[in-house]
């Protein structure tokens, strides 16, 4: 099959001084180690039209969503709404904060501008293309971060050699599915998926992490002026972290080994790459509202209860929290407990239920691109992938649109059975959504299908 696609892609390394994403704590960032950027891909098959919008950056929260429609608007650019416009980020943790930091909204305007830039520059430069699609797997750098303990609790990150750790308590996927757009001139387009949170540096230098060194190490081996496009899948319980081993994998050269290790699997799978069967594109899309976190009586009280434990610790202090971390609330200590209570009442007094946007781009009889919002659980992936579209060649990403609506910045996704096991996913701070919010997106992907 195929298809009429233009490709752009604009840096939007910060320009202001603004924090970095990610973390607890506020860090200001000092230095570029490689480039950020927005890529847009436009697709169009007669009169059927669609674009994804990628970025690096931690997530695409309502402002961030608001400033790239309002930029693409202001620059003349028509034919796109959110039933055929996909935004979506690659969910680095070393890339400027888009919500709560002073200069945020200045640096969304900028990104924002950046991303109509990139479409402009995509629709462009539209040519036809072959569609390809192949699926490989690597499964060396990613595991299940959430682990059963001997006293019976889930802890998340539970920290490296730690002898009470029993087993992973839950799946990885290491297939990597890849969509491939070929010219005269070679591969110009590659999406990939690969499973696997992307949060390896720390710090306070911006960079694409590892799906940076990936694109850095494929693209010169595709046609001249190829882009790559690296999905970052459902890996809200999954990570690079090895606890296996004492290997430090906190540092910038960990991004490298795991970027050029996905590059030597992905350029080795390129010659298995086949024409996909069937004619036709279209983009669809459906709404899934669902609800604010549940919280019981009984939690509104442990949490009164800390607060009240501890007058003293002022849970805004940043020195106080700058070293709080996943494994701070395993053990227990009082600013964590604090901190997370705190969090606990706050999301008790929200009223507005979360909306989600997900899409479907179908290439063909059974190639499907398609979303998911915030941070799922792995499973959850798998489920869309294998389940609701059997039978297809299915890829997915994460971090899809705007994370619920305007009172939300992000959160994860877990399976309904992980909550009340322990650990940082399922915690009301880490998710605001109802714990029914997996079963709920399953059922929109359901619809979404039958489309």
């Amino acid at each position: 099959m195929k298809i009429q696609f233009g490709i752009g892609r604009k840096c939007i390394n910060p320009e202001v001084p603004i924090s970095l994403a990610g973390y607890f704590n506020k860090r200001m960032w000092t230095q570029i180690l490689d480039d950020i950027e927005v890529r847009a891909v436009v697709f169009k098959d007669g009169d059927n039209t669609g674009a994804i919008i990628n970025m690096d950056i931690l997530s695409i929260n309502w402002k961030l969503y608001g400033a790239i429609r309002d930029a693409i608007t202001a620059a003349g650019i028509t034919g796109f709404d959110e039933n055929n416009l996909l935004i979506c980020a690659t969910h680095t943790h070393t890339a400027p904060l888009t919500g709560g930091d002073p200069n945020s909204d200045v640096y969304n305007e900028f990104a924002g501008k950046k991303a109509a830039e990139a479409l402009k520059e995509a629709l462009a430069n539209m040519e036809e293309g072959e569609i390809l699609t192949a699926m490989t797997s690597d499964s060396r750098f990613i595991f299940n971060r959430r682990y059963w303990m001997k006293d019976g609790r889930v802890v998340t990150n539970p920290g490296k050699l730690n002898p009470d750790i029993v087993r992973p308590e839950g799946d990885i996927d290491p297939e990597i599915p890849m969509i491939a757009f070929r010219t005269a001139a070679g591969i110009k387009l590659l999406f990939t998926s690969m499973v696997n949170h992307t949060d390896t540096i720390g710090g306070c230098g911006v960079s694409a992490d590892w799906p940076g060194f990936l694109r850095r190490t494929v693209e010169p081996q595709l046609a001249p002026g190829a882009m790559m496009v690296t999905m970052v899948g459902t890996s809200g319980n999954i990570n690079h972290f090895d606890v296996s081993t004492d290997m430090d994998q906190t540092c910038y050269a960990e991004p490298e080994r795991i970027g050029k290790g996905y590059a030597e699997t992905v350029l080795a799978a390129l010659d298995k790459l086949a024409p996909i069967s069937g004619e036709g594109f279209k983009v669809n899309s459906q709404k899934v509202t669902t609800g604010v976190r549940e919280v019981d009586p009984e939690e509104i009280a442990a949490a009164e209860a800390v607060i009240a434990k501890y007058p003293d610790i002022d849970v805004n202090s940043p020195e106080s929290v700058k070293d709080l971390t996943s494994e701070d609330l395993a053990k227990g200590t009082p600013f964590a407990l604090k901190y997370f209570a705190n969090a606990l009442l706050a999301v008790v007094n929200k009223t507005i239920k979360p909306s989600f946007l997900l899409h479907c781009f179908k290439f063909g009889d059974s190639t499907i691109l398609g979303s998911l919002p915030s941070e799922p659980f792995v499973e959850i992936g798998l489920v869309v992938r294998k389940g609701v579209n059997a039978g297809k060649f299915c890829m997915i990403t994460s971090h899809g649109n705007c994370n619920g609506g305007e009172s939300y910045y992000g959160g994860y996704i877990p399976n309904p059975w992980n909550y009340g096991r322990g650990g940082y996913e399922d915690t009301p701070r880490s998710s605001g959504y109802s714990k029914c919010t997996s079963e709920a997106l399953v059922a929109g992907w359901y619809e979404l299908a039958k489309k």
